[in-house]
């Protein structure tokens, strides 16, 4: 029988939703072909947790001892959001040591949780998006210069964040300073978009059965003025599958996700947010790793698609164990 660790936990605010996409994912692991078993990394522990009991991890090789014995992992299923199971760091590590893991790897990881690179990126392959401004922390702004720019309401983001964490969306160019230091405090670049005035949509997109398909087309109403954390996971939304659009949006929008998912060969589950202006679809962000837990729309979209959430891990768990090693280990 092979051993899965199922990772969660993280360096960021974001561990709270990991550990429960974890437990979502733990549970529907078939265990007459898997062992799987919890692994948290923290920012001051790596462990296995078995029965209440915790084991530490050797990160020379990702193993544990139990009972004198020393037991190694078959594979990795990763439910990190945000650092360092989001953006690139530990699919690297997994690489490194010969492991195989689930979704996309490092390079992809890293490329789409910054989303100033993703967008210059995709940019190159005509996917819309919003105008925008970077800035690092550090530099000097001049509000002024950002609104004749952009115009105003805009928003205000970490350049490399997920969950919708220390976004504003700002309507006075007195405001822009308070929004940047909220922005600031989750990362050290900050990306300033200007508002579309459309219809968000959720879509997901995964490799299922070796075939880019997408699960279904999610319309986002949000009770509060956009997709922030709250209404994300506290209920503050209506996430309406399918979204009422037009069969002729429907398949703009299937067109584009699938665009941006093979333009950058990716692998595993992914859920993308678009603006929808005038039937055009622009891409706002991409997830590598959209949240799993009950509550989440990933997992909405895929019983909407006809995949049972055991299906789901079980094509994840097929990629990982036949993923292409990128050297001898």
């Amino acid at each position: 029988m092979l051993k899965v660790a199922v990772v969660a936990g993280g360096y960021s605010d974001e561990s709270v939703i990991s550990l429960k996409s974890c437990e979502l994912i733990y549970q529907n692991i078939n265990t007459e072909k898997y062992e799987p078993i919890r692994v948290r990394i923290l920012k001051d522990a790596w462990y296995a947790e078995i029965d209440g009991e915790k084991y530490p991890i050797n990160k020379a090789d990702f193993s544990f001892e139990r009972n004198g014995k020393k037991e190694k992992f078959d594979l990795v299923y990763n439910t990190i959001h945000g650092t360092p199971g989001e953006d690139g760091y530990l699919q690297a590590y997994f690489d490194l040591i010969g492991l195989p893991y689930n979704g996309c790897d490092s390079y992809q990881s890293a490329l789409t949780f910054n989303k100033k690179d993703c967008i210059a990126v995709l940019s190159k392959y005509g996917i819309p998006h919003a105008k925008s401004v970077y800035l690092y922390q550090g530099e000097k702004v001049e509000p002024k210069k950002i609104v004749e720019q952009l115009g105003l309401p805009c928003f205000v983001k970490p350049n490399k964040s997920g969950s919708s964490l220390g976004i504003s969306k700002v309507h006075r160019e007195e405001d822009i300073p308070k929004a940047l230091e909220l922005a600031f405090a989750e990362d050290k670049e900050v990306l300033i978009e200007a508002f579309l005035d459309g219809l968000e949509v959720s879509v997901g997109v995964l490799k299922y059965k070796g075939k880019t398909t997408v699960l279904g087309i999610t319309e986002i109403v949000s009770d509060n003025e956009f997709f922030d954390y709250e209404a994300k996971y506290d209920g503050k939304s209506q996430e309406i599958t399918p979204a009422r659009i037009s069969q002729e949006t429907e398949e703009s929008v299937k067109a584009i996700a699938t665009k941006v998912y093979d333009s950058l060969n990716m692998n595993g589950f992914s859920r993308a947010e678009y603006i929808i202006v005038d039937n055009q679809p622009y891409l706002l962000e991409i997830n590598t790793l959209p949240g799993m837990s009950p509550a989440s729309i990933f997992p909405q979209q895929a019983a909407y698609a006809g995949i049972s959430l055991q299906e789901l891990v079980q094509n994840e768990l097929d990629f990982a164990l036949n993923r292409p090693k990128p050297w001898n280990v």
